[in-house]
């Protein structure tokens, strides 16, 4: 009889067992990537109670991937990454941003050798080479190319010698630094935070401020894991107060978020045509 009742307690309550996967997008290198959320596996841990692993991906569409497919279940997206994962798993919703990702901005910048300085507003770029990040990034991509397309009234492919897409924020800057590239758009948390590439590579305009990363969970973990279990993981994020955690991100904390925030990011990449 008690092997009975220990086997319908440990049927009724999967969630018990379960664990959290969670990602992100993979906007740095690697090793920096595993090291940081590595480290938020464990503080999420010891907050909900639950197992909580981090799940590596290769790219911007694998995050968003892993998320559509439940292989992860709670996503740090950037603003249109986010967007694309909760188009494909309605219900889910933005729970919580950095302080800084209310008003963020893309730096664009340019190898020292082209002479170009920082300018109030976005200068003559016609016939230099350039470098987008990740193909579906915010910053990288569709905000910088937003304001290509309404400063200059030219597509980047008609403005620009060569269009490339780094892959990430940090290899934008080392391509530019390198002079691979005369100019690029990126991340300006990862400028601002780079050292040796930077000097090389000077910051030449900086966009109008819009909404960016977010934190992103799917609208069936509560069945999962437990009534309230959204708020908890909400609760979690935006009560890290660790400053080693939120230096690594690098934010001064999280606030609350929802999906309105997100609404002229979706806007814009409907405009774009990068989702339908």
């Amino acid at each position: 009889m008690k092997k009975l009742l220990l086997a319908l307690l440990c049927t009724a309550s999967p969630a018990l067992s379960d664990t959290l996967y969670f990602s992100a997008i993979p906007d740095d290198d690697e090793t920096r990537l595993i090291e940081r959320f590595g480290a938020v596996a464990d503080y999420l841990e010891a907050e909900l109670g639950v197992a909580v692993e981090y799940v590596p991906v290769k790219d911007y569409g694998a995050a968003v991937m892993a998320f559509r497919n439940d292989q992860i279940q709670l996503g740090w997206f950037g603003g249109l990454s986010g967007v694309q994962a909760r188009l494909a798993v309605p219900g889910s919703q933005a729970i919580a941003q950095g302080a800084e990702d209310e008003s963020f901005v893309t730096y664009f910048i340019a190898n020292t050798d082209t002479g170009l300085t920082e300018a109030d507003a976005l200068p003559d770029l016609s016939g230099l080479s350039f470098t987008f990040g990740a193909q579906t990034s915010t910053s990288g991509r569709l905000m910088p190319e937003f304001y290509i397309r309404e400063l200059t009234g030219k597509a980047p492919e008609d403005l620009f010698s060569t269009v490339g897409f780094s892959g990430d924020h940090g290899q934008t800057l080392r391509l530019v630094a390198s002079g691979a590239y005369d100019v690029g758009a990126l991340n300006y948390t990862v400028y601002d935070t780079a050292a040796a590439e930077a000097d090389q590579a000077t910051v030449i305009w900086k966009t109008p401020p819009y909404p960016d990363y977010n934190w992103t969970i799917r609208g069936d973990v509560d069945a999962r894991f437990g009534e309230g279990f959204t708020q908890k993981v909400q609760d979690a994020l935006l009560g890290m107060d660790d400053a080693d955690l939120l230096a690594s991100f690098p934010r001064s904390e999280f606030i609350a978020a929802d999906n309105n925030m997100y609404q002229p990011i979706e806007d814009t990449a409907r405009a774009l045509d990068i989702i339908d």
